[in-house]
């Protein structure tokens, strides 16, 4: 071996290796790492062309050089620390992968590297080989490692989805926090068991079959709903997902299981469900909720037989409540008889609110129609006793239309229309009973249909006319108005009574073309009333109002449009309207009285004291006329009582300033009472019934005895 000298690093003398034995030669080029012989001055006396390729220096730039060289400066500690073990112990071999190291190339750049030194005896002489390893790619793949780590982190431990890894016999070895969120437990108390410490008792085993098929290779993935039961005992209902994981050649390692939690949903599912197939004012099944359990019904009783009932009930008078003390009130009543309507029933029975006040009953298993009048008087009753609302006493009652059927009827068979019959003549026969339908019922109600089918084509065939009642001054006799009538001469029944066909009216939009007639009619007839005297006011004319005709915006246009045609001064038309007409929107009515009275005309509320309004509300409307009901007037004979009520309704209006004015004067004593009283206006049979048009200049040319 030649050997020269030189000053080397640090002033010491370098040894060149210019030769060295073949075996070591070709040790050196044969290894797949950077290599190079080193002394223990840190000087490189060879390397391989594995080196010179990885750091771009030729093996005449490197040789001879320290090899700091190839080291970062942050990183030279790290050289300095490998050389100080191995001079500690030059048998020791140094294997550094476990550090972040790296090589400085000559173009400045670094590449990661894991290192290694090994100690080689040459020529008698140790020296150390340095094994540098390019571990790019291992550092890529630890990234990956870290990276799929963090991504497992994310999918899993740190996923809002509750999520829970099981072996192959179901035990969970691994949970993240949003399931221990869920079902309230520790991880502690998770892992190494399976779900049956947390599952609600009657799902337990639910899933045992899926998962053996999982195992067997029949299926690999599963979905299914279960219930668990909360640590503070809340039952918590899940949507669990559930996959197998696989390793390279498909067999299963473990199971992965993801669940949402779908209570919340499940609660607002069940609770659409029920608002949608129940009234949510009483709660109990609307129309499309009873139709179906109808059509179950009937479908039984032609399968198994036995007998069905239907009771269709109707609260009495209920819009009174509604007019007298609100809407709130009313409410409050209709869900307290539903209340009682339950208690009464069956638990097999369904109850429906048919609409508004009506409610049905559907009572199945019914031995015969004792029974079914049993039931039905059994309902009627409860619904009869007194209910406190707040501070109200409210007496309310019912109406009652009831049908049986057995397995002989048809599939087709309408008993909601049957039990609408019966409650029909309920009402008819004076409200707060009950009436079993017959088969003969059908007769008058296809009469009463034709009637109101009739009635449709009364106003163009000229069959409805306008008659005319006076009212008259009781301190003088004098006509001073007249009220408008409407009547119907049928051609083959002739008159039909004003509160038939005006009630049959009020069921379609036949009303409101029949009030468009009247104050045409009316209006175009007062235009040739002329009182005796130039000094006379000449007589106005009343005309009836239904809700719906008064409360109809295009009112006050139709009104003065009929005002203008035919020349009649406002003030000469008096609209008149119920109470409860009144007190129906009350702001809109309010509205409606000071748009009327812009245009002259007056507003009349009729049938005073049968209603229940307050003395505020009859300050606030502030009609020019309050009507005396005639039941007021005809009882004032029969009680003390009866008269000093009269009285007092008389003396009211006077007081604030309304004229009043009394209907169905029919005897003299009725009139003195009525003028010892001051009562201003009155009319009735005692002056004269009502009188066709033709007839009305002349009556109002007399003087009627007073």
């Amino acid at each position: 071996m030649i050997r020269d000298s030189f000053s080397g690093h640090g002033g010491s003398e370098v040894i060149f290796l210019e030769e060295i034995p073949l075996s070591w030669q070709g040790l050196l080029e044969a290894m797949p790492d950077g290599a190079a012989i080193m002394d223990h001055h840190g000087i490189m006396h060879n390397v391989n062309d594995v080196l010179s390729r990885m750091t771009g220096y030729t093996r005449e730039e490197l040789v001879g050089q320290h090899v700091q060289i190839l080291v970062p400066p942050r990183l030279s500690d790290v050289e300095g620390e490998a050389r100080r073990e191995y001079l500690d112990d030059p048998a020791n071999r140094i294997i550094w992968n476990d550090r972040e190291l790296y090589v400085l190339r000559k173009d400045g750049t670094e590449i990661p590297i894991d290192f290694a030194m090994s100690p080689i005896t040459a020529d008698g002489k140790l020296w150390a080989m340095g094994s540098i390893r390019d571990n790019r790619a291992q550092r890529r793949a630890e990234r990956a490692r870290v990276e799929a780590e963090q991504h497992f982190r994310l999918a899993f431990e740190d996923n809002m989805a509750p999520m829970v890894l099981t072996d192959r016999q179901n035990c969970a070895f691994a949970v993240n926090s949003a399931f221990l969120n869920l079902i309230g437990r520790t991880r502690e108390e998770i892992i190494g068991s399976d779900s049956k410490l947390f599952t609600y008792p009657d799902d337990n085993g639910m899933s045992e079959g899926s998962h053996e098929q999982m195992l067997a290779g029949e299926i690999d993935h599963v979905r299914y709903v279960k219930r668990y039961l909360h640590k503070d005992g809340r039952m918590i209902i899940a949507e669990v997902s559930k996959t197998p994981a696989r390793d390279d050649a498909g067999n299963i390692l473990y199971f992965i299981i993801s669940e949402r939690d779908i209570t919340e949903e499940r609660n607002l599912t069940e609770q659409l469900s029920h608002q949608a197939l129940h009234d949510p004012m009483t709660g109990l099944a609307n129309r499309a909720l009873f139709e179906d359990r109808l059509t179950q019904a009937k479908a039984r009783v032609e399968r198994q037989g036995g007998n069905c009932a239907l009771f269709l009930i109707d609260l009495d008078d209920f819009k009174s409540v509604n007019d007298t003390h609100g809407h709130l009130v009313g409410d409050d009543l209709l869900v307290q008889v539903a209340h009682r309507l339950i208690g009464a029933s069956r638990s097999s029975d369904t109850l429906c609110r048919f609409g508004g006040d009506e409610f049905l009953c559907l009572a199945e298993g019914i031995a015969g129609e004792e029974e079914m009048e049993l039931i039905a008087a059994r309902l009627l009753e409860v619904i009869s006793h007194p209910t406190e609302i707040g501070r109200l006493t409210i007496e309310q009652r019912a109406s009652l239309g009831a049908v049986m059927w057995g397995d002989h009827c048809a599939d087709d068979l309408d008993v909601v229309h049957d039990a609408d019959v019966a409650l029909y003549e309920a009402k008819r026969l004076g409200k707060g009973r009950y009436v079993v339908y017959e088969s003969g019922m059908h007769q008058w109600v296809v009469a009463e249909n034709s009637l109101a089918n009739q009635l449709r084509s009364a106003l163009g065939d000229n069959e409805l006319s306008m008659h005319y009642q006076p009212i008259v001054q009781l301190s003088t006799g004098r006509v001073v108005g007249m009220e408008a009538l409407m009547r119907w001469r049928h051609p083959e029944r002739g008159w039909v009574p004003p509160d038939v066909f005006i009630a049959l009216a009020e069921q379609s939009d036949l009303i409101m073309d029949f009030g468009e007639f009247a104050l045409h009619e009316a209006i175009s007839t007062a235009t040739s009333w002329k009182s005796p005297g130039s000094s006379v006011i000449e007589p106005y004319v009343t005309v009836n109002m239904s809700a719906r005709q008064f409360h109809d915006p295009e009112l006050v246009a139709l009104i003065e449009r009929e005002l203008a045609e035919c020349e009649l001064p406002g003030d000469r038309l008096i609209i008149e309207i119920t109470e409860s007409a009144a007190l129906f929107e009350i702001s809109d009515t309010l509205n409606m009285i000071e748009r009327l009275r812009n245009l002259g005309v007056g507003v009349a509320l009729d049938d005073f004291g049968t209603g229940f309004s307050s003395l505020a509300y009859l300050a606030r409307l502030n009609p020019i006329i309050i009507k005396i009901d005639q039941s007021f007037v005809r009882s004032s004979n029969e009680s003390l009582h009866d008269d000093r009520l009269l009285e007092t309704i008389v003396s009211l209006g006077n007081n604030l300033g309304m004229t009043v004015l009394a209907e169905g004067i029919e005897t003299t004593d009725q009139l003195k009472r009525l003028q010892d009283y001051s009562c201003t206006l009155g009319q009735g049979f005692l002056f004269s019934p009502a009188v066709p048009s033709s007839e009305t200049v002349k009556l109002i040319a007399r003087t009627f005895k007073v």
